[in-house]
């Protein structure tokens, strides 16, 4: 098993060349210069002394993490048509139902409409990016506007319309998950 490069990444890391890693460690800057060009290999107890002067210990060295998506495009998103409401969601982060929040792009026809959502844990926020909705909250209706924000907490049913002659689009988080 090559470990070689890994080691030396580390090292450079924590900026120490290859004789203080060798000093801190007990050994030879000769064989660390060997390991971290694969010429030789560590027993586990002194590769155990190398991670530990690393900061860090063989489970975490050896783990096959993953890097987490952070940036998603087009390509990621999911979508769903509603021609009886005349709306479309987009699930712009894919998965975000594990998450905590969950957003949405949702695109309203002119005089559309979400469907009513009992009340229920958590928060809600939106940002209109076109056009105007009206939020519907218990007995209450608020319009926001393009450029405008919204924030509320569900605890009563709710549901957005969009207006009859321009429609809407907006991004919408719901924390927990609820789309």
């Amino acid at each position: 098993m090559k470990i070689g490069n890994k080691l030396k990444e580390l090292r450079i890391q924590k900026g120490l060349t290859q004789e203080e890693l060798a000093d801190r460690a007990e050994l030879s800057k000769g064989f660390i210069s060997q390991l971290e060009r694969d010429l030789t290999s560590p027993s586990i107890a002194t590769l155990v002394d190398i991670l530990q002067v690393l900061g860090t210990d063989l489970n975490e060295f050896f783990s096959e993490k993953t890097e987490e998506q952070i940036v998603f495009s087009a390509a990621d998103y999911f979508e769903k048509t509603d021609e009886s409401c005349k709306n479309k969601t987009e699930w712009i982060i894919p998965n975000a139902q594990k998450n905590i929040m969950e957003p949405i792009r949702l695109t309203l026809e002119p005089g559309g409409s979400t469907y009513p959502d009992n009340p229920h844990e958590g928060e809600e926020f939106g940002y209109v990016l076109s056009g105007s909705v009206t939020i519907h909250i218990g007995k209450r209706a608020i319009r926001a506007k393009k450029g405008e924000s919204f924030y509320f907490t569900p605890n009563s049913t709710h549901y957005l319309t969009a207006s009859e002659k321009t429609g809407a689009s907006l991004i919408w988080v719901s924390s927990p998950p609820s789309f």
